[in-house]
């Protein structure tokens, strides 16, 4: 199994785990592969849920360059949502498990067709 698919595995176990859900394997292999170098990076795959400006980060460059979401209130409590069930206090939110879970949670899991 390479390195790659070993992470996912990782992802979709918290998605189980945290979430209750069973994920979409064929969307998470898409989200983790959209990620490109990031998941193998200990910092960039991971998300601060008590830093501020990673928040922003998350909001300015996946729901609204990638997703392509208009600017709103919205898109922070959508975040905050995410971050809250995956649990705020777990210091390893990973980046491909919030981004997956905010594409489903606006629909817009086309964009990785």
């Amino acid at each position: 199994m390479s390195k790659r698919d070993e992470l996912i595995v990782k992802y979709a176990a918290d998605i189980k785990d945290k979430f209750g859900e069973t994920p979409n394997m064929d969307l998470l292999t898409k989200v983790a592969i959209g990620l490109g170098p990031a998941i193998y990076n200990l910092d960039a795959s991971k998300v601060s849920g008590s830093d501020d400006k990673e928040l922003q980060t998350v909001k300015n460059n996946f729901l609204m360059k990638k997703l392509g979401l208009a600017d709103s209130s919205d898109l922070m409590d959508a975040i905050n949502s995410v971050i809250d069930k995956y649990g705020r206090s777990d210091k390893n939110k990973h980046r491909a498990v919030i981004y997956y879970m905010l594409a489903k949670h606006f629909g817009k899991e086309s964009i990785y067709n």
